[in-house]
């Protein structure tokens, strides 16, 4: 699934979007799910949280915003917008479920070049913000860098 498609399973504002891309992220792949540190903080450790990944879309995170506003948190956008992350997050789910790891294709582009859209561009849906699939193939920079 690209990540157009799970984003369009999730509600969120921009602001949310824009953090998701900008904070220091750290990820790592947990037996329930995906856990995310935010590395901005001063105390990292104390802003982990875990994100649950069914289905290929994160749909619940322990930290207090998601229980506490209407839409996803940045840490469910962070995984969603990473689709290497999430594809992984979804193979070890269903590894850890008894299931069996299918080899995936790797990332390729429309045309086969570096500079054409990714496939999984979501720059569309993030107003004049690029998503990281842009951003990680140089396609687009962050705005401010």
């Amino acid at each position: 699934m690209s990540s157009n498609n799970v984003l369009s399973h999730l509600t969120f504002t921009k602001r949310v979007a824009k953090r998701a891309q900008y904070e220091a992220l750290e990820f790592s792949l947990e037996t329930r799910g995906v856990l995310v540190r935010n590395t901005s903080h001063a105390k990292p450790a104390d802003h982990e949280y875990l994100v649950t990944v069914r289905d290929g879309i994160p749909i619940a995170c322990e930290c207090p915003a998601d229980a506490r506003y209407d839409g996803a948190c940045k840490h469910r956008v962070g995984v969603a917008i990473r689709t290497p992350l999430l594809q992984a997050a979804t193979d070890h789910s269903l590894v850890a479920d008894g299931g069996t790891q299918i080899e995936k294709e790797a990332e390729t582009y429309e045309n086969g070049s570096d500079t054409d859209q990714p496939k999984d561009c979501d720059c569309n849906g993030l107003s004049d913000f690029p998503c990281w699939p842009c951003v990680r193939s140089g396609r687009r920079d962050l705005p401010g860098e």
